[in-house]
């Protein structure tokens, strides 16, 4: 049984945790990225947690007793308990519609099969497109940019590695964090990550999920190297709008330097599904929202021959794999990194 005391110096240490954190992740970051420091929004998601609290929370699993201290736990760790309270976060704009369910997995390209465009479109906007029907004057229905679970950090790798992040071992991995079938979205959330991350994709695509600021990076350098740039959209102004395209930028356009592509999952604490694709080219677009402009990273795939043929990028722009490109934004918490040429 984990003693009371090492609990106490759990919350006495809470208040110093977040420098000390952040300062580890920049480390990490300055070792292997050849950028002077992370966005700003991206450094905000390293883990809260001190060492002393990792140490304290993987002693808790380790004894089983981390169920008993779950509410430490997602509030040191800024992870999810309640996807009901995250969602009133996010929500409290009555302007926008609830988030669409479709945001989360829409990037995984051969899942699509039982979606319709009109029950998909009905949500507001189109959530792929034509590279030509991005013009700068132009109009355009964009969707839901928001990520449903926005606020969440990543767990240590130290401690993230302790969770059993797999299908087959699902039912231990809600007992961790007192998720009850059908109580929530959250069992929903964590079902959804997990077949997306233990899928079959594409064939000649790279990808895996991380599970800590530390593997992100790992994924990153593996496959681009250490100089790099990374993309992001601005912000989430915009969704469910009918909004005037500014100006369109070119920012890659090297068909044969595949880039990686990383979507932010819903899940009890920070997840990402990252994938090198070939012949991608990236744009940045200013999006004249009603209240101000957002600078949105727009991606554009030119081979689609592998895609699935009922992919609903067929069904909404017709044609099939490998006959057209297909584009897409990049939502809230999503980022694109490219290999710095020259």
């Amino acid at each position: 049984m984990t003693h009371p005391i090492l609990l106490l110096g759990l919350l006495i240490v809470a208040y110093f945790s977040g420098s000390q954190a952040e300062n580890s992740f920049s480390q990490y970051w300055e070792e292997h990225i050849d950028l002077s420091h992370p966005p700003y929004w991206l450094a905000a998601k390293a883990s809260p947690l001190s060492l002393h609290q990792e140490i304290v929370f993987i002693k808790l699993m380790e004894e089983n007793e981390l169920t008993s201290h779950l509410h430490s736990l997602c509030k040191q760790a800024n992870i999810a308990c309640s996807t009901n309270s995250l969602v009133k976060k996010k929500t409290e704009d009555a302007t926008l519609p609830p988030i669409a369910q479709w945001n989360a997995i829409k990037e995984v390209y051969d899942h699509f099969q039982i979606e319709t465009p009109q029950s998909t479109v009905s949500q507001g906007g189109f959530p792929f497109f034509r590279e030509s029907m991005v013009k700068e004057g132009g109009f355009m229905s964009i969707p839901d940019l928001r990520d449903p679970m926005s606020y969440k950090s990543f767990l240590p790798r130290s401690l993230a590695s302790k969770i059993p992040f797999s299908f087959a071992r699902i039912e231990d991995l809600k007992k961790i964090f007192g998720v009850i079938d059908d109580e929530s979205n959250m069992d929903k959330y964590i079902q959804e990550t997990l077949k997306i991350c233990e899928k079959t994709h594409i064939r000649g695509v790279q990808s895996t999920c991380v599970t800590s600021a530390e593997d992100l990076i790992d994924f990153v350098v593996k496959k681009l190297g250490h100089h790099v740039s990374v993309w992001s959209t601005e912000n989430i102004e915009g969704s469910y709008e009918n909004i005037t395209i500014g100006a369109v930028k070119l920012i890659y356009g090297n068909l044969s330097e595949p880039p990686a592509l990383c979507h932010s999952e819903p899940f009890p604490f920070q997840v990402y599904y990252c994938h090198a694709l070939q012949k991608v080219k990236v744009y940045v677009v200013d999006i004249h929202a009603q209240k101000k402009v957002n600078h949105a990273i727009m991606a554009c795939h030119y081979d689609t021959s592998m895609w699935d043929p009922n992919h609903i990028a067929f069904k909404l722009l017709g044609f099939g794999p490998g006959l057209i490109e297909v584009c897409h934004w990049i939502n809230e918490n999503g980022m694109v990194w490219t290999k710095t040429l020259g």
